[in-house]
């Protein structure tokens, strides 16, 4: 399929070239400079297509170069002169014949020397109006140098695109939203270059490695470059000699390179001559210095360039140097292991196992899927295929994850072996396979098999992490605290431990507990599964935004965020999930709802639906406060097609995301009662924290009954969340304006938006129903303020702050359901009364409005004409 792609309008720059060719004024044109690809001839040529006169174009071209006047030849037409002084006389009485002209010159530093001096005369005389392109860092003629030192043309430097420019190019072409990570990956190999990231985007849609999912376009492996970018790099490429070309081939491997390594191999004199080429550039790191492509496209082209053979031995050449260097560090481990796999040196299997573990500890799972593999292969027995059934589980090939630790009999294995096989087992069956039944056969196995102390308290903490998530929160914190009152417990147990314990802490209203349990977690993170931080995560700023602690939230969760391949895909969506229960805790609902749209569509090809489960709520309690009924009522239906005991922590949550739905829908009565009914399930649960979010809930939908359940709750949550939702309770349950704009004036100054902005729109209606005219206006004009900053919150609250009418609670919910084309017998059914009732109800609100019938009610809250 044929892509448009467009220009990214660079507002500045094409005005400064409208200024500078336009005929009135006192200039009368630009040269364009800047690194190739940027954009110069594409801006170039729109600025001019839509002038008046004609436009007459020449290219300098390295052919032409030796040639007099070889760039305007094509215009100048045949002459016998050979005198320079009346050959040019010619060119410039041909190229004055047509009138007003605008002549444009591509690669200007790529003129013959009479040719650049004959453009040089024309601007002097300011014969024609002038547009020309200079490739920076190129040798330029001084004629043509001395078009903007003397001021005779205006000078535009023209710099890559920026990522936003770059990304709303490329979202321009793909008719929708990029991942951010993807985002980030074309970005950095791209540069902002205009060219790059048009053959970037293109080949890898050509390969396969972009696709959509979920409405989502993702990258998926290496930017692939297209042969025709390939082609243009080779150019210069093809230029260089046998030594430089071989700085080149030994960096397109092992990128960056320590200096001293690669001189070693390819010579001094042959770096020194690239890095005077620009084709590399090298910075300090530390007390090393490290070599880089200047653009990392350059290897991909080299890459292509190499057969097998010579591919093979120049890696092996690389591993001999790196390991004579010295390894010590997991980014080295990881290095020399890449470079491994397909060199001419014999496998380590040693090395393969280490690197295994760094790429998973570090969230990059294809690379140590392909580590592991290689271990396993070569004879790494259960330690590798432990490692792989765990890349396989986490990249959500849950079948292929068990079926490699399957192939092990648990009755050959000592304690240590069967705690490694058991409870990566008993992870993916019961995170990612969802099977909670035989996740408890293995783990009654090894539980039964091992009594080993520090083993046991691997089991404890699996254990505990298990127990929470089946909703079991008494238990789940008290096997987490075994594991962490022991100072024997090792990273696993103690991992464990501080996602149960943490977790658990939070929604039971412990929130000032789990920063101490984070910070013990992170200390032992590296020596752990990479991805296991983020569950971790959740916990922390899940009990930070649950006691109102914003900011802090904030700063903490921006940690999780730090991606730079494509294979961490599965890390950066789980860290935006962490990053998403913040923005959705301030009210900052389209930036929430983004990131829970990204992060689920990169997890949608994973059977982990345990781990999407948070993300899945929270976006229907987005969609929900934007007024996107459907968004969040379709996104509801799939939350509720995926539970079972292995999410059953998150009944309570998902109980209020039903009533957000309701709410949307106009249905205020089922929306408060859901919440209740959400409240009092937490509160069954021990989930205090949820408890008092779901009655906070009611509360702003309009329920006037629950203040005395929230001060209760202000002795048993931590924060200074729980306190503000009692008194917005006790504001809504009094309808006093006064009482409903200090509690807004109190959420806005904690951070809460969305709340602040509810209690600002039930006070305004306070104040309509009160004929406080000048407080209404007040009240009415924050709350418009606040729901801006959320996104366009479209909440119950706010609807009817927008709309008063003098109907109860029960006639507008029923008129809502009637303008949304329910018949009376399915609003009857919905709200669980008679039809009767329903009839009547529309009676008096028809009376109470002085409308005729039940279609002019429907066109009055549905707010279209009644042709429509």
């Amino acid at each position: 399929m044929a892509r448009t792609w467009p220009l990214i309008e660079r507002d500045l720059e094409f005005r400064t070239i409208q200024a500078a060719l336009d005929s009135e004024t006192a200039d009368l044109g630009v040269v364009l400079t800047g690194d190739p690809g940027v954009g110069k001839t594409t801006l170039a040529r729109y600025a001019t297509g839509s002038m008046p006169g004609q436009v007459r174009w020449v290219a300098g071209t390295e052919s032409a170069r030796s040639i007099p006047l070889g760039a305007f030849a094509h215009l100048v037409g045949p002459t016998t002169a050979t005198d320079p002084v009346t050959f040019m006389s010619a060119a410039r009485e041909s190229l004055l014949a047509g009138g007003d002209t605008v002549i444009g010159v591509d690669d200007a530093h790529l003129l013959d020397e009479l040719s650049a001096t004959l453009l040089h005369q024309l601007a002097i005389d300011r014969a024609v109006r002038i547009i020309a392109t200079v490739r920076s860092g190129e040798t330029v003629p001084d004629a043509v140098t001395s078009l903007w030192k003397d001021r005779h043309l205006v000078r535009i430097v023209l710099s890559p695109f920026s990522k936003t420019q770059s990304l709303e190019l490329i979202e321009s072409v793909l008719g929708g939203r990029l991942e951010g990570l993807s985002a980030d990956v074309i970005w950095d190999a791209s540069g902002g270059n205009a060219l790059f990231l048009h053959h970037l985007v293109e080949g890898a849609l050509e390969s396969g490695a972009l696709r959509q999912v979920r409405g989502v376009w993702q990258l998926r492996g290496r930017a692939a470059v297209t042969s025709e970018l390939a082609s243009l790099l080779e150019g210069r490429i093809e230029q260089l000699d046998d030594d430089a070309l071989s700085v080149l081939k030994l960096l397109t491997f092992c990128e960056p390179l320590d200096l001293d390594v690669l001189c070693e191999l390819a010579g001094e004199a042959a770096v020194d001559d690239a890095e005077a080429r620009g084709l590399i550039r090298v910075a300090r790191d530390g007390q090393h210095f490290d070599v880089h492509y200047t653009h990392p496209l350059f290897g991909d082209v080299i890459r292509r360039r190499l057969g097998i053979a010579s591919a093979r031995r120049l890696r092996g050449r690389l591993v001999t140097a790196l390991l004579a260097d010295g390894v010590t560090t997991a980014s080295e481990r990881i290095r020399l292991a890449e470079l491994s796999l397909d060199s001419d040196q014999s496998l380590d299997v040693e090395l393969f196992r280490a690197a295994a573990h760094d790429a998973i500890a570090l969230a990059n799972l294809p690379l140590g899927e392909r580590f592991a593999e290689a271990a396993l292969t070569g004879g790494g027995g259960l330690a590798a295929a432990d490692l792989l059934a765990r890349a396989l589980l986490w990249q959500g090939r849950a079948e292929d994850s068990d079926a490699v630790l399957t192939a092990f009999d648990p009755a050959t294995l000592d304690q240590l072996q069967l705690v490694q096989w058991g409870l990566t087992r008993v992870g993916n069956l019961f995170w990612s396979m969802g099977d909670s039944d035989r996740a408890d056969e293995v783990l009654e196995l090894v539980s039964s098999r091992v009594d080993h102390p520090a083993l046991l308290l691997v089991v404890e903490g699996m254990s505990s992490a298990c127990a929470l998530f089946e909703g079991r929160l008494e238990e789940g914190l008290r096997r987490a605290q075994v594991v962490l009152d022991s100072p024997s417990a090792s990273p696993w147990a103690v991992e464990w431990a501080c996602f149960s314990g943490g977790l658990a802490r939070a929604l039971s209203g412990r929130g000032d507990e789990v920063a101490a349990l984070a910070e013990r977690g992170q200390a032992v993170e590296s020596k752990t599964d990479g991805l296991l931080r983020f569950p971790t995560g959740f916990g922390e700023i899940l009990g930070l935004t649950l006691t109102g602690g914003f900011d802090v939230a904030q700063q903490r969760a921006g940690r999780y965020l730090a991606f730079s391949t494509a294979g961490q895909f599965l890390g950066w969506a789980l860290a935006n999930i962490v990053m998403g229960t913040v923005d959705l805790a301030r009210g900052r609902l389209r930036e929430s709802a983004a990131r829970y749209e990204q992060s689920l569509a990169a997890l949608d090809t994973t059977a982990g639906a345990a781990w999407g489960f948070p993300a899945q709520i929270g976006l229907v309690q987005s969609y929900a406060a934007l007024g996107k009924a459907d968004a969040a009522q379709r996104v509801l239906t799939d939350a509720r097609g995926r539970t079972g005991r292995y999410v059953a922590v998150f009944d309570p949550q998902l109980e209020l995301a039903a009533a957000w739905v309701a709410a949307s829908q106009g249905v205020t009565g089922e929306a408060t009662a859901r919440a209740r009914l959400a409240a009092d399930s937490a509160s069954v649960a021990g989930q205090f924290a949820v408890e008092a979010e779901a009655l906070h809930a009611a509360a702003r939908f309009g329920d006037d009954t629950v203040t005395a359940r929230l001060s209760d709750l202000m002795g048993r949550v931590d924060g200074v969340l729980v306190g503000a939702y009692a008194r917005h309770a006790a504001a809504v349950a009094s309808g006093d304006g006064a009482f409903l704009d200090r509690s807004a004036t109190e959420f806005e100054e904690l951070g809460a938006i969305a709340s602040a902005a509810d209690a600002s729109a039930q006070a305004a209606s306070a104040h309509s129903g009160a004929g406080e005219r000048a407080a209404l206006a007040t009240s009415s004009a924050r709350a418009n303020r606040l729901a801006a900053m959320c996104g366009g919150l479209r909440t119950p609250a706010m609807v009817a702050a927008a709309n008063p009418l003098p109907l109860t609670a029960r006639e507008r919910e029923i008129g809502t359901l009637v303008a949304a084309g329910l018949s009376n017998r399915s609003i009857a059914e919905r709200l669980t009364v008679s039809v009767r009732t329903v009839e009547g109800h529309i009676y008096r609100a028809c009376t109470k409005l002085d409308l005729t019938d039940r279609a002019d009610l429907a066109t009055l809250l549905s707010g279209r004409s009644r042709e429509t």
